[in-house]
């Protein structure tokens, strides 16, 4: 029997808290694939802070010169979102903002709801959650703190988890 993967979310930002905005969003969709894409910022969105550049590695200027414009990208998640009308992210509090700003200044509503991953664990899996993810880090493939590839690997490390305390 196979098993329905749930659509995960990951947004790479700007800088973390008042200020900070989207410059990536990825998802990993239900079929296993993932995609991504950069976002050009606003004139109003400065802040910019040089330790999340560090991160991810997503300059302001590669932003300027591959980010696709902010409607665009709204309508992208919406489009890939709507249908399912559920998507799960591993830090909700911050995804959920950067998401609520990236459609407020498309002008448009979300036609999906964004959820904590942590809602289809149990307390098993909880507590397994950074072993497993370190487990499947070290398996390889996946280019850490970028948003289509943390999608992935937040959906690979909840697959792996779909077997704890489930083959006793």
């Amino acid at each position: 029997m196979r098993v329905t993967l749930p659509i995960l979310l990951d947004i790479e930002a700007s800088g973390f808290g008042r200020g900070s905005y989207p410059i990536e969003i990825g998802l990993a969709r239900a079929d296993g694939s993932s995609c991504a894409f950069l976002i050009q910022p606003l004139d109003e969105w400065v802040h910019w802070d040089p330790k999340a550049e560090l991160l991810h590695g997503i300059s302001r200027a590669r932003l300027a010169r591959e980010g696709r414009p902010v409607r665009e990208v709204a309508q992208w998640v919406n489009d890939e979102l709507g249908e399912a009308g559920i998507a799960y992210s591993d830090s909700w509090g911050y995804d959920n903002t950067w998401l609520s700003l990236l459609f407020y200044h498309a002008g448009m509503l979300p036609r999906f709801r964004l959820e904590a991953l942590r809602r289809l664990l149990d307390e098993e899996q909880l507590n397994c959650w950074a072993e497993l993810k370190e487990a499947v880090i070290a398996e390889g493939g996946i280019q850490r703190h970028r948003a289509g590839d943390d999608a992935r690997l937040l959906q690979l490390t909840w697959q792996k988890a779909q077997s704890i305390g489930r083959s006793e």
